[in-house]
């Protein structure tokens, strides 16, 4: 599923933080959302996932069957164990009494899988590392088996390793999986080495895509670090 971004302006209320953004997610494609703090990324991630709606333009309409995000903070799950938050990402299918189905449960232990949660899918929430709960929740919106996944600096309490295992991971879903994944992150290197696409956000509120060779080939990845190198 390609997401489309169509002359889109982000912000609250009357007040803009980016405007005239043109940009396709593409299907089968990891593309990572890069900018400095404040450029409107986290902005820009709930107007698409549709959190909050746009000043103007349009993007793609999304529900919770199509969308999923994955968060940088810890939900509050104290009291659940791995496996009963990747079940949480049924609940779109399962109807009223949110009984899981024999299907319902191959496909959480599909998801865990995949994302090598499975050792520990009857340990508590609380006993997870960062990169174990980061995983879990990824998990979870694997089994929402949406076509399009957002995640919102996935990596950022992440030891380098782990981020390293996370965006392979990524680029994995997205290449043989056929996911739409938009990443947001403040690693470029790593951007730069695992990503298809690029959305370099810059803090006037525009904002350039397109693949790592052509953004150097523009100069928009010399100005990007140039501008932005304080931030990140």
């Amino acid at each position: 599923m390609n997401l489309i971004l169509d002359n889109l302006t982000t912000g609250y209320g009357q007040k803009k933080v980016s405007s005239g953004l043109n940009a396709i997610l593409q299907e089968g494609r990891l593309t990572c959302l890069l900018g400095p703090n404040g450029s409107g990324k986290s902005t820009l991630l709930r107007t698409i996932s549709g959190a909050q709606q746009p000043i103007d333009g349009s993007v793609t309409k999304t529900d919770s069957r199509t969308l999923s995000i994955v968060l940088t903070s810890r939900i509050d799950v104290a009291q659940l164990r791995a496996w009963d938050v990747v079940a949480m990402g049924r609940h779109p299918y399962t109807g009223y009494f949110g009984k899981l189905t024999p299907q319902d449960n191959e496909i959480i232990l599909e998801a865990m899988r995949t994302t090598q949660t499975l050792a520990f899918r009857n340990r508590n929430m609380t006993s997870l590392s960062d990169g174990e709960a980061q995983k879990v929740m990824i998990a979870k919106a694997l089994a929402q088996q949406t076509p399009v996944i957002l995640l919102d600096e996935p990596s950022a309490f992440l030891d380098f390793p782990s981020k390293v295992g996370l965006m392979l991971m990524m680029q994995d879903l997205a290449h043989n999986h056929g996911k739409t994944i938009l990443l947001s992150t403040h690693d470029v290197s790593l951007a730069l080495k695992t990503a298809d696409m690029l959305w370099l956000m810059n803090t006037d509120g525009t904002m350039h895509t397109g693949t790592a060779q052509q953004l150097t080939d523009t100069g928009d990845i010399a100005r990007f670090l140039g501008n932005s190198a304080q931030y990140l």
